[in-house]
């Protein structure tokens, strides 16, 4: 199993913060995700400075459209030698192959993973949009069928791993946000969960945020996540 579980979320305004929070991360524990908002505001330039600073970008953009529309943003984060992209699984299963089948062309390609069912979303946000079943059943849908189109994996919540995992075996990567340190408010997360208590479910990466970022010490503060995930592993 990868040793650097940890995906540090980036989520910041600009492309100053972002690369001063970078400067006290090391990209040997972690690699990190650039979100909608940086990516908007400093484009492919910041996603190639963090390479530039020895990290693997997680391209978090949840691309959504027709197949075509998202095939061309796949292959352009592809040029940009991102490590992972992701799209949303319930843009359908033509959408997703097309997906892959963009990445596949590369000699390095993304993993290209699928969005199931955000963690800010409770079942009855899932009901107000018309999605019935509440959060566990429409994951293991759209779950399925990004495995069918051929993705690498999908982000979920910890509270679903280790359903999928045992649905769609262990190589079937699973991405989760939702961490949250012990102690820590849930902010607008739904499903939540520690990071250790993630990896026993059954996740293979862990997006965490806030409790990085704002921690007072973030270089302590992902050394100390590092070391509580040493011992554990991702069930078989």
């Amino acid at each position: 199993m990868d040793s650097r579980r940890v995906i540090v979320a980036l989520d910041f305004p600009d492309a100053a913060a972002a690369l001063a929070m970078a400067a006290r991360l090391d990209p040997a524990l972690c690699r990190v995700k650039v979100g909608k908002e940086l990516f908007v505001s400093a484009g492919p330039a910041v996603v190639e400075t963090l390479h530039a600073r020895g990290f693997e970008v997680f391209l978090d953009l949840k691309f959504h459209d027709i197949p075509n529309t998202v095939a061309g943003a796949v292959r352009a984060a592809a040029r940009l030698g991102v490590w992972m992209v992701n799209v949303h699984a319930s843009g359908g299963s033509a959408m997703m192959r097309a997906a892959r089948e963009a990445a596949a062309g590369f000699a390095r390609p993304p993993l290209v993973i699928a969005v199931t069912v955000l963690t800010s979303l409770a079942d009855a946000d899932l009901a107000e949009i018309g999605l019935p079943g509440g959060a566990a059943a429409n994951v293991s849908r759209l779950a399925g069928l990004a495995h069918a189109s051929g993705l690498d994996g999908i982000v979920c919540s910890a509270a679903e791993a280790a359903m999928v995992r045992g649905a769609l075996g262990h190589a079937f990567v699973t991405v989760t946000p939702g961490i949250r340190l012990p102690g820590d408010a849930k902010g607008d997360q739904s499903r939540v969960v520690t990071p250790q208590d993630a990896v026993r479910q059954g996740a293979h990466y862990l997006v965490i945020g806030r409790p990085v970022t704002q921690a007072a010490d973030p270089s302590a503060t992902l050394h100390a996540i590092a070391r509580s995930l040493a011992g554990e592993r991702t069930p078989s």
